[in-house]
């Protein structure tokens, strides 16, 4: 039987905890420092609360040190690494494999960080043998390179990402941010410049797009695709968003959780979840109440679709109808009234979006009624005919609060009444064992035997802490004991009290057998020029594509150029390998 995991960001440990109560099987987050986005650090403490938390579970937790560390650095990041692996973490997330491994002390397993490039089984294969247990691959990849690739490893793991944000350029590759704003991507600074707004000109000099977000991605879901991928070699399936909120990481992860569930349970024995523990009660998951700039599957097929958010590189939620009516209805504010199938329960406070001439107008109901007319404060380029979208809905942030999910491991307890003892003997679903014997010899017999053999039922049949028992099997011979219903409360505490003594047992994924060679080295060899290179194409995207037929392949000859307010860009087509080159600007 493969184990799968589930593997979600956490900007901090609260939104780890909430992650993994959602069902997911592994979290990753940052420690202090050396983390690839500088705004979502950790300290060593709040890494710990959250390790002890998922190992209830038999979850993992993993530590990003995923940036370029400069040589006057490698002290603290070995300070920080230790100090992770003290406080619990079962993996390291780094982009320098090289550098860590140095370090015999370090212990706990390295994960090949998506920005170390990979992209062929010979590059994953180089980086298994520097040491490292499992390879993130970059994004931008098709099935069959994924199963190639998975092919070539037989003893590591593979992560895929599956859900969140895309970078335009290929993973650790991505210079643009350090050339327009000195913000450096492989210090954790990336100043999201394929979210900015440009000019596209071609080599006449002629605007042909004007002031759009012409490098922004829609975001990644591959939701119906996992068995496509576990199939492939895949065991571990990545959520983005370490600065995303937790009402996303919430969301996402059940949606996941669930798919995986459903996965496992069709799989004849052919798949489980790597860590224990199910979700019971909360919220139904829908992904598309949360942030997204519309999805895609992107080369997942290994073809081209339109993947470009060019006209909402923010999040424009789901279509809820088009504008009917305006009505002006005094203190500034405005009755809108909405054509649209069904009833789209429209509530005050709820986000809403439009694309206007600049990008993107959102605005907020200030009074909804639960139907298709609300009032609000409308911005001045909303009018009728509009096509209305909702980025915020406050009914189904409520739901989540007030639905929050609970995850609980399962407990067999087995009870016996002889010789005037009884005995019990629980069992978790990870193979955990606690027993208790008690002088009852002295208690009376039960009159009713039904009506006590009920009270046993129900009193060892609840939930304690993280457990949820149930009474699997009660022999009494003899009769049983006149028991009070704290008594017996006491008896199913004693046991999940020993449980707990005991460590959560963990799936191993794969089992590294490679030792690291000597020779290893992870470096790549980059052409400093390119700023970027994706498989992403603005002419495919404009149907300007120099391939196919039918596409409008007159403007800009080879070249185009793209122009912000900072600086001029120069685009390349790499058409061989079907493939887009950013340059500083070529005069």
């Amino acid at each position: 039987m493969t184990a799968l995991e589930l593997l979600a960001p956490a900007r901090n440990a609260d939104i780890g905890i909430a992650a993994i109560d959602c069902g997911a099987d592994a979290v990753y987050m940052a420690g202090p420092e050396f983390g690839a986005r500088k705004d979502a650090g950790n300290p060593i403490e709040e890494i710990k609360r959250l390790c002890d938390y998922a190992h209830k579970f038999g979850a993992r937790i993993f530590v990003t040190f995923n940036i370029l560390a400069r040589e006057d650095e490698l002290g603290l990041l070995h300070k920080r690494m230790l100090e992770a692996q003290q406080a619990g973490a079962d993996a390291f997330i780094v982009r320098e494999p090289d550098k860590c491994r140095q370090w015999s002390d370090i212990r706990v397993p390295l994960h090949a960080s998506t920005q170390c490039a990979i992209r062929t089984p010979e590059r994953a294969r180089q980086l298994r043998d520097s040491g490292c247990s499992r390879v993130v691959l970059e994004r931008q990849l098709s099935l069959e390179q994924i199963r190639s690739i998975c092919a070539s490893l037989e003893d590591c793991e593979v992560e895929c990402f599956v859900h969140g944000a895309l970078c335009t350029g290929y993973s650790g590759q991505c210079r643009l941010s350090e050339y327009l704003t000195g913000r450096s991507a492989d210090r954790g600074e990336c100043a999201q410049a394929c979210r900015s707004l440009y000019d596209l000109i071609d080599s006449q000099g002629r605007v042909l797009v004007r002031n759009k977000a012409l490098l922004s991605l829609k975001d990644l879901s591959l939701l119906d695709r996992l068995e496509d991928l576990a199939d492939a070699g895949v065991c571990s399936f990545k959520i983005e968003g370490r600065l995303k909120n937790i009402s996303y990481v919430r969301n996402v992860t059940r949606a996941y959780s669930t798919a995986l569930d459903k996965l496992c349970a069709m799989s004849g024995g052919k798949y489980c979840r790597a860590s224990f523990g199910s979700v019971s009660e909360g919220f139904e998951a829908d992904t598309t109440k949360t942030f997204n700039r519309g999805y895609t599957s992107l080369f997942l097929d290994g073809e081209r679709g339109k993947w470009s958010s060019m006209d909402a590189p923010k999040s424009m939620g789901s279509r809820i109808g088009t504008v009917e009516s305006l009505r002006p209805c005094g203190n500034g504010l405005t009755e809108v009234s909405l054509r649209c199938d069904g009833n789209p329960d429209l509530r005050s406070g709820d986000g809403l979006a439009f694309v206007g001439h600049d990008g993107i107008v959102g605005f907020r109901i200030e009074i909804g009624r639960g139907g298709k007319n609300f009032l609000c404060r409308a911005p001045e380029e909303l009018r009728a005919g509009t096509e209305l979208f909702r980025n915020l809905s406050v009914a189904f942030e409520k739901s989540m609060d007030s639905n929050a999910c609970r995850r609980s491991i399962s407990v067999d307890v087995c009870v016996r009444v002889m010789d005037g003892y009884l005995s019990a003997e629980a069992v978790s679903e990870d193979g955990r064992s606690a027993s208790l014997s008690q002088d009852i010899s002295a208690l009376e017999r039960a009159s009713d035997t039904a009506r006590m053999e009920g009270m046993m039922r129900e009193g060892l049949g609840k939930k304690s802490g993280h457990y949820n028992f149930s009474l699997k099997s009660l022999e009494a011979e003899d009769g049983l004991p006149l028991l009070k219903a704290s008594a017996i409360n006491g008896i199913r505490r004693s046991l999940a009290e020993e449980l707990d003594a005991v460590p959560c047992a963990t799936r191993p994924l794969l089992t590294m057998t490679a030792a690291p060679s000597a020779n290893a080295g992870t470096g790549l060899c980059e052409d400093s020029s390119i700023l970027m290179r994706s498989k992403y194409c603005i002419r495919h995207e404009l149907g300007m594509c120099l391939k196919e037929e039918g596409c409008d392949n007159r403007n800009g000859g080879t070249n185009l150029k793209l122009k912000n307010i900072k600086r001029c860009l120069t685009l390349q087509f790499d058409c061989r390998n079907c493939e887009m080159i950013l340059t500083p600007e070529q005069k």
